[in-house]
């Protein structure tokens, strides 16, 4: 009897999912609670995998020899914790993509910049001729190019959710970003549980393998003390010179991998700003590590265009600055988005409020923002919490209002910043969704 795989969730992940599984001969099932997507649900019918939608069937699930489960569905969700229980292993896609390819897996996570990072990274792997993927939190699933492609390497964004259910996957190439508290509504409020999800990037690793981590993140460095990492340690800092790995001297960036030197302006970087330097770091030495020529790497780290969604600046209207963040759903990518703009700000934030601490923006916000637009069902943590830092706060729960309201409050040389600090999942598919609703109206102005 062929082995069977029941797979929670049809999106990019559990479809990819179910053609790998297909591929690799195992009985399939795909088990939605939500409908089904158009796109994903015409690759179930033309493969022939067997699904439902709108209900997860208890019976056609609990008959599976492993469950994949997608990393939208939190570990405490009623189907899971019955499947736990009756002992039937949950994977993610990650890990079993991760058994079908030899493939160099260079994985990165961070609670910010892991996008930003995986795509220049990708772009410099791409540049020098490599046959590169580009999968996890960006691109297209990882299992579908492991079952359709056969790619030498693979660049992978990582979420916390997608390393929870990773066990025998290993990264060839892991970077952490940095770690700051963020969907701790996932981790029973425990900053520590997080911390160790986002570790996971590192398992499995031997002395062959590589560690790239950001030597200035605090809370990296104090787990580093307790942990007994096997692979080979590259640290990158903007505050102190490394012997292997990067940092700024004299306003160059140098990466120094092996005994070979590699340095750069900090001007010439595509990407400006303190948490870009460090995301061009991170990618640069991944690449000296993969012995990519230096002519190459120099050319992709200033040629590289930014990420849609993440301080991305969409026009001038009558002199006002519009700047779309709508990836920013924690409170420190806020940080560095409140702490990049220089004008008077007119602030929209809010969304689903994910357990955040919004002290450390207080400073920031007390200085620069002129006015606080509160876009969410429920604001009220977000209004109370800067009452008394910001004069003018007020809430809408529309994008086309919250555009409307910023533009009548901002004047010539200010900015709207859209940086919600909170997910989108109140009023938005997905901050995606969120972000292009807020470029949409902008143009409308």
């Amino acid at each position: 009897m062929k082995e069977r795989i029941v797979i929670l969730g049809a999106g990019e992940s559990g479809t990819g999912s179910a053609i790998l599984a297909k591929a690799k001969g195992f009985d399939v099932f795909v088990s939605d609670s939500g409908i089904i997507k158009e796109k994903y649900k015409s690759i179930l019918l033309e493969k022939n995998i067997d699904f439902e939608e709108g209900i997860h069937s208890v019976e056609k699930i609990e008959n599976a020899n492993t469950i994949i489960k997608s990393p939208g569905i939190p570990e405490n969700a009623a189907i899971i914790k019955q499947l736990i229980k009756k002992q039937i292993p949950v994977i993610s896609e990650i890990e079993f993509a991760g058994r079908y390819t030899n493939a160099t897996k260079i994985c990165i996570t961070g609670s910010n910049g892991k996008t930003t990072t995986t795509l220049l990274t990708y772009h410099i792997l791409k540049n020098a001729g490599l046959n590169v993927g580009l999968a996890g939190n960006v691109g297209q699933s990882f299992a579908q190019q492991v079952a359709e492609n056969n790619y030498d390497y693979y660049v992978i964004e990582l979420s916390s959710f997608q390393l929870d259910g990773m066990h025998e996957f290993k990264a060839e190439i892991a970077i952490l970003m940095n770690i700051t508290p963020d969907h701790l509504d996932r981790y029973k409020y425990d900053f520590q549980n997080y911390i160790d999800s986002k570790f996971k990037v590192v398992q499995n690793q031997t002395p062959g393998d590589y560690f790239i981590y950001c030597a200035d993140d605090e809370v990296t460095m104090r787990e580093l003390q307790k942990r007994n990492i096997l692979s080979q340690k590259l640290p990158f800092s903007i505050k102190e010179k490394v012997t292997n790995g990067a940092y700024l001297e004299n306003n160059e960036l140098i990466i120094n991998f092996n005994n070979t030197e590699f340095k750069m302006t900090l001007i010439e970087l595509a990407l400006q700003g303190q948490h870009n330097t460090y995301n061009s770091m991170a990618a640069g030495i991944s690449s000296q590590v993969l012995k990519i020529r230096k002519q190459t790497i120099r050319e992709s780290l200033s040629d590289f265009q930014g990420v849609e969604h993440r301080l991305e600046p969409v026009v001038k209207v009558h002199g006002i600055s519009f700047i779309n963040d709508s990836k920013a759903t924690n409170v420190n990518s806020t940080w560095y988005a409140l702490e990049t703009v220089n004008d008077p700000i007119v602030w929209i934030a809010g969304g689903v409020d994910k357990g955040n601490d919004y002290a450390m923006l207080k400073d920031l916000v007390r200085t620069k923002v002129k006015a606080l637009i509160c876009l969410g069902v429920d604001n009220q943590k977000l209004k109370s919490f800067f009452a008394e830092d910001v004069e003018k706060i007020i809430e809408v729960n529309s994008m086309k209002d919250a555009v409307k309201s910023a533009y009548y409050l901002a004047k010539k040389d200010e900015t709207v910043l859209l940086s919600p600090a909170c997910a989108s999942f109140d009023l938005f598919d997905n901050y995606e969704d969120r972000g292009r609703q807020f470029k949409h109206y902008v143009r409308e102005l």
